[in-house]
C-alpha cells in the first residue's frame, strides 16, 4: 500500500525534461531563426573539417588585406557628393601647407648704372643705334617698364632676371623666390650685372678696318664690377657664397672668375670653367635664348620633308671640330640640308624655315659643348639629334631629355651611313611621340612664358641655399678661412655622387 503511494506521487510530479522542450517548441515558434543564425551554424558545422577550416581562414585573411589596401590606396566613397567635397578640402589642404613653405628671399642689388642700362648704352652706341640716348639716361627702377630694350641675343637670361626682380611682387605671384628690400632678411642676393651683353659691346670689325680703339672694356668693366662687390657689406659676410652671379655666355666674367667662383654662377656649360670654378652642385645650367620663332604648329610629319637639318658655323675649335666631319659625312644625302651660317636676321629665317620643315634637327658641339641651336630644335618641335659627349642641360632634375631627343656618341656619329641609317630607321609613330614630349617640356624654354624658363631657374636657384649655408657654417666653424668646395662641388665628383 505504501509503495503504491510512492509510486502515485511520482507519477502526479511534473516531467522537467518535458517542460523545457515544450519551452524551447514555444520560443521556436515565436522567433523565426535569422540569416546570421544559419550561417554561424553552416559555418560552425564546416569548420569541424580540419581542410576547410584552414581554406576558410585563409580567404579570411586575404579578405581583410584586401579591404586594408583598398580603405588607404584606392578610397572610395559610396556618396560622389560627398567624395568630391572630401577631395576638394584635401586639395585646399595641401594647398595651405604647400604655400606655408617659406619663399627663398633674394636681394636685388642697386649697382652702379654702368654695369646695366650703361652696358645697352654702350652696345647701342657702338652700333649707331638712336637706343643709346635712352640707354643714358632711360630705365629708372622698373626695368620691364622702361623704353631701353635689351638687344636680343642667345643670352639674355640676365635681363630677364633682372626684368623680373623688377617687376611688382604683384605680378610675380607665381615665382619661387620673392624680393625684399632690406638685405638683413635676404637668404641671396642677385647682382644684375649684363656680362654676356658687356662681353659682345665692342662688334668684331675685319683687320685693317682703320677703326679706332674701342672705347669700352668688358675686362675693365668686370675688373670695376668686383672691386664695388667686395667693397659690400654682406659680400663680405660670406665671402660672396650668398650671390648669384649671370654669366651665361662661357666666356663672360673670364677676367674675374677667380674672384667669384664661391658665388652660384648662372652658366650655359661648363666647357672654359675649371672644375674649382663651376659645378653641377653649386651652380644652375641656363638654357640659351632661342633666336628663331617659336613653331605654333601641331605635332605631325606631313610638312616635315627634310630628315635632318643644320645650319650654323662649320668651322670651330676644340670640340666643334667635329662639325667639319658631319659635314663632309652629311652634306651628299638627299634628305639632309647641312649648310653654313652665320648669326643675321637672314640665316634666323632661313634656319626657321629649315627646322619647322625638319623631323631631326643636328646639334653638335661648338666652341663648348652647348649651343643656341638645341633650344631652337625644341621650340621648333624638331627632334635634337645631339653629338656632344660632354654637353650639360638645364633642370635635368625636372626634365629627361631622352624623351625628345636623340644621343649619338661621337664615334658612332663619324662613321658614315650610322646617322642617317638610324634616323630614316624611326617609326613615324615614334616620332610622333618625341614630337608630343617636345611640345610638353617647350615651355622650360620660352623666357617669356609667364611660368616658363624664369621661374624654373629661380626655382633652381631655391634649391642651392642649403648647400650655400653648409658651406657659410662649414667656413665658419674653420675659423673664417677661406676653404674651397673640395670634393663637395667638383664638377665630375659631384655629379657621381648624387
Amino acid at each position: 500500500m505504501r509503495t503504491f503511494t510512492k509510486l502515485k506521487k511520482v507519477a502526479m510530479m511534473p516531467y522537467t525534461k518535458n517542460v523545457t522542450e515544450e519551452a524551447k517548441a514555444k520560443a521556436r515558434k515565436q522567433t523565426k531563426p535569422s540569416f546570421a543564425s544559419h550561417f554561424a551554424a553552416a559555418f560552425s558545422a564546416m569548420t569541424r573539417k580540419p581542410i576547410l577550416r584552414r581554406t576558410l581562414a585563409t580567404l579570411f585573411v586575404l579578405f581583410v588585406l584586401y579591404a586594408i589596401f583598398n580603405a588607404f590606396f584606392h578610397p572610395t566613397d559610396f556618396d560622389a557628393a560627398a567624395a568630391a567635397s572630401s577631395f576638394s578640402a584635401s586639395s585646399v589642404f595641401l594647398s595651405a601647407a604647400a604655400s606655408k613653405s617659406p619663399a627663398v628671399k633674394v636681394f636685388l642689388y642697386d649697382i652702379p648704372r654702368r654695369f646695366t642700362f650703361g652696358v645697352i648704352h654702350h652696345h647701342a652706341m657702338a652700333r649707331g643705334s638712336r637706343d643709346a640716348a635712352a640707354a643714358r639716361g632711360g630705365g629708372g627702377d622698373d626695368a620691364a617698364s622702361s623704353s631701353v630694350k635689351y638687344p636680343g641675343h642667345q643670352h639674355m637670361a640676365e635681363w630677364y632676371l633682372f626684368a623680373d626682380l623688377s617687376r611688382a611682387e604683384s605680378e610675380r605671384k607665381d615665382s619661387p623666390v620673392v624680393r625684399v628690400t632690406d638685405p638683413e632678411e635676404a637668404d641671396l642676393f642677385f647682382v644684375p650685372f649684363f656680362s654676356s651683353l658687356s662681353l659682345i659691346v665692342n662688334p668684331v670689325r675685319p683687320p685693317g678696318s682703320g677703326s679706332d680703339k674701342p672705347v669700352y672694356s668688358d675686362e675693365e668693366n668686370q675688373e670695376a664690377l668686383v672691386e664695388w662687390l667686395e667693397g659690400q657689406e654682406y659680400w663680405k659676410r660670406n665671402n660672396g657664397r650668398d650671390h648669384v652671379i649671370v654669366a651665361s655666355d662661357p666666356n663672360a666674367m673670364y677676367r674675374v672668375i677667380d674672384r667669384v667662383k664661391y658665388s652660384i654662377l648662372l652658366v650655359s656649360d661648363f666647357g672654359r670653367l675649371r672644375p674649382d670654378q663651376g659645378s653641377l652642385v653649386k651652380d644652375v645650367v641656363v638654357p640659351y635664348s632661342h633666336r628663331i620663332k617659336t613653331f605654333e604648329g601641331d605635332v605631325g610629319i606631313g610638312d616635315r620633308k627634310t630628315l635632318l637639318f643644320f645650319m650654323g658655323n662649320r668651322y670651330r675649335k676644340e670640340g666643334g671640330k667635329i662639325r667639319d666631319i658631319l659635314f663632309q659625312i652629311l652634306e651628299n644625302e638627299h634628305d639632309v640640308i647641312i649648310k653654313h651660317g652665320a648669326q643675321s636676321r637672314e640665316s634666323r629665317r632661313a634656319a626657321s624655315q629649315g627646322m619647322h620643315t625638319s623631323k631631326f634637327c643636328l646639334h653638335p658641339a661648338g666652341d663648348t659643348p652647348s649651343a643656341c641651336r638645341l633650344f631652337d630644335a625644341i621650340v621648333s618641335l624638331c627632334i635634337p639629334v645631339i653629338v656632344s659627349d660632354n654637353i650639360e642641360l638645364p633642370f635635368e632634375d625636372t626634365i629627361d631629355y631622352r624623351k625628345f631627343a636623340i644621343f649619338v656618341e661621337t664615334s658612332s656619329a663619324t662613321k658614315p651611313g650610322y646617322l642617317v641609317s638610324k634616323l630614316r630607321a624611326m617609326s613615324h609613330d615614334r616620332v610622333l611621340e618625341y614630337q608630343k614630349e617636345l611640345k610638353a617640356v617647350k615651355r622650360y624654354f620660352e623666357y617669356e612664358e609667364s611660368n616658363g624658363t624664369i621661374n624654373e631657374i629661380w626655382r633652381q636657384v631655391s634649391k642651392k641655399l642649403p648647400l650655400v649655408k653648409l658651406m657659410i657654417n662649414r667656413e665658419k666653424r674653420l675659423f673664417g678661412k677661406e676653404v674651397g668646395c673640395s670634393c663637395v662641388c667638383a664638377n665630375q665628383s659631384a655629379a657621381r655622387g648624387l
